[in-house]
C-alpha cells in the first residue's frame, strides 16, 4: 500500500482568524485524506526554509483572509521570496486565490487591487487551447465552473507560465508553469458551497462590496462546483507522483 502524501500548506492568515482550521480541513476533505497529512507553515512569522519541505511531497497556497498580493510590506517580501523558493524547489504545488496571485507576482508577474475586476460567487471559466490539452484541466471540458472571491487581480503572468483559463471579466483564472509542476487558479477547487459560506460569514464585507447583496441574498446563487475540486484531485494523481522523486 502506498503511503500517504504529506503535504505542506502555507498560509496568511491572522492568528485569531477561524478559517486557520477550516481551510486545513478543505483541502483534506477535497484531497480525500486526513487532516494530520497536512502541515501548516504561517508566511506571517517568517521566511520558509529548504528544511521546511524535506518532509514534504506537495505544497498547498490557498486565500489570505485581509492581506493583499498587490500591497507592499516587509511580510509580503518575505512571503515573496518563500513562494521563489518553493518555484526553485520544483516541488509539486498548487495555489489558488492569493496563492494563484502571489505566486505570480513573485515570479515577475504583476497584480493590482481592481474592483471593476472584483469576482465572488460561482463563475463560468472557459479554458484556452493550453487549458484543454493540459491533462489536469482538459478532461473538465471547454468551460468548468469555480467558487471565487477576489478584489485582486492577476494582470500579467509571470514569464514561464502558460495560461489555462478565464472568465469573461478576469483574463487570467488558472495557470501553470510550463519547466515545473506548479498549477495555479484564481478560484477555489478546494471549497465546496458549505466552507465558501464558511469564508463569507467570516468576511461578510465582501459579498456587500462586490456582490451588492446581503449574505442572506447572495447564499442562494451559488452552489458546489465538484468540476473544480476535481482539478486538484487529478494534479495529486496524475502530475504530483511524477516529481515526487525529482525532488
Amino acid at each position: 500500500m502506498l503511503e500517504p502524501l504529506r503535504y505542506l500548506l502555507l498560509q496568511v492568515r491572522n492568528p485569531d482568524d477561524p478559517m486557520l482550521k477550516q481551510e486545513v480541513v478543505c483541502f483534506a476533505d477535497v484531497l480525500e485524506t486526513d487532516t494530520s497529512q497536512v502541515a501548516v507553515f504561517d508566511l506571517l512569522g517568517g521566511p520558509l526554509q529548504d528544511r521546511d519541505l524535506i518532509e514534504t511531497d506537495v505544497v498547498l497556497i490557498g486565500g489570505s483572509g485581509h492581506y493583499s498580493a498587490a500591497g507592499e510590506g516587509d511580510w509580503l517580501e518575505t512571503a515573496l521570496d518563500s513562494l521563489r523558493l518553493v518555484h526553485d524547489s520544483r516541488k509539486p504545488t498548487f495555489a489558488s486565490c492569493w496563492g494563484f496571485q502571489a505566486m505570480a507576482r513573485a515570479l515577475g508577474g504583476q497584480v493590482i487591487h481592481d474592483l471593476d475586476k472584483a469576482e465572488i460567487g460561482v463563475h463560468h471559466v472557459r479554458l484556452t487551447a493550453a487549458g484543454a490539452a493540459d491533462p489536469v484541466f482538459g478532461p473538465s471540458g471547454p468551460v468548468l465552473q469555480g467558487l471565487m472571491g477576489h478584489e485582486d487581480t492577476v494582470i500579467e503572468l509571470p514569464p514561464g507560465a502558460e495560461l489555462l483559463a478565464s472568465t469573461d471579466r478576469v483574463q487570467n483564472q488558472a495557470y501553470r508553469f510550463v519547466d515545473r509542476p506548479i498549477y495555479c487558479t484564481q478560484f477555489h477547487p478546494e471549497l465546496t458551497c458549505q466552507s465558501f459560506l464558511g469564508r463569507l460569514n467570516t468576511y461578510p464585507e465582501y459579498v456587500k462590496k462586490i456582490a451588492g447583496l446581503s449574505l442572506d441574498e447572495f447564499r442562494h446563487s451559488i452552489h458546489d462546483t465538484p468540476e473544480a475540486a476535481a482539478l486538484l484531485k487529478r494534479f495529486v494523481q496524475q502530475i504530483a507522483p511524477l516529481h515526487l522523486d525529482q525532488t
